[in-house]
């Protein structure tokens, strides 16, 4: 069986600067990491790994060629091996090209049983791609994923996360499950998986190595755009009221009326 993970590199940081010309964040000279998200995703993949025989994952990221240093990383975690799609034609993707991209990465791996993203990217927060992915292969796919029950050559079965509790799921493979943060915090790199993360050849791919169209491609082929980037201002500290029950809601009711809520 083989589990494709994808991984997105992303700032370490908040204090990122923005193009507010191309509504895209400036990323040169901003230390950067694995998305936390995916950190989760490769972990239950590697769970459902320690559990099961014949398991390979592929970790799959669409980035610069500084994303290998993420890659090699996830290779330390446990990662059998990974891939890198990079070019400049892919600069500026929104997540319908970023899908794009990716579906054609998968789909010349050979596609998977199963393929696992990060419900979102902290520098996005969107939660497109996985569902994106799914479309443009035309497989099933869950959100919100919190667990693998049960796993098996034809199905897979999941608990996906609702606002009151939690949904069980079963699937057809292959699928897409978008996995959100787990209990149990992703695994660190062993010192075996870090000495094989250095020798390992991470394979890279660019346009003429997929099968694609340049005009679905980077900023170019998005058709999202990003109409105005900004910082929220800092929120002011809020005031504590204290007294009896009708007090208190005498003084919210005229605070409420001072702002002109109601």
């Amino acid at each position: 069986m083989k589990i494709i993970v994808c991984v997105k590199e992303v700032p370490d940081t908040t204090e990122v600067k923005m193009d507010p010309e191309q509504g895209t964040l400036i990323r040169e000279g901003v230390p950067s990491i694995v998305n936390p998200f995916d950190a989760f995703a490769l972990e239950l993949a590697l769970q459902i790994k320690d559990e099961h025989d014949d398991i390979e994952i592929v970790t799959l990221s669409m980035g610069p060629p500084h994303a290998e240093k993420s890659l090699r990383e996830t290779i330390g975690m446990g990662a059998d091996r990974a891939v890198l799609i990079t070019d400049r034609a892919f600069a500026g993707s929104d997540t319908w090209a970023t899908s794009y991209t990716l579906s054609a990465g998968i789909k010349k791996l050979g596609g998977a049983d199963l393929v696992f993203v990060g419900q979102q990217a902290i520098d996005g927060d969107t939660g497109q791609v996985g569902p994106g992915i799914a479309q443009f292969l035309g497989w099933p796919q869950a959100i919100f994923v919190r667990a693998v029950r049960n796993i098996g050559d034809n199905e897979i079965e999941v608990e996906r996360i609702t606002e009151s509790g939690y949904d069980v799921v079963k699937l057809g493979n292959p699928a897409v499950i978008s996995v959100i943060k787990l209990p149990k915090d992703p695994r660190l790199p062993s010192l075996r998986g870090m000495m094989k993360a250095k020798k390992a050849e991470i394979a890279k791919w660019g346009v003429a190595d997929l099968d694609v169209e340049e005009r679905n491609l980077g900023l170019s082929g998005s058709p999202t755009r990003v109409m105005k980037i900004f910082s929220p201002p800092k929120r002011k500290d809020g005031e504590i009221f204290e007294g009896e029950p009708a007090e208190l809601a005498a003084k919210c009711a005229d605070l409420l009326r001072e702002q002109g809520i109601v």
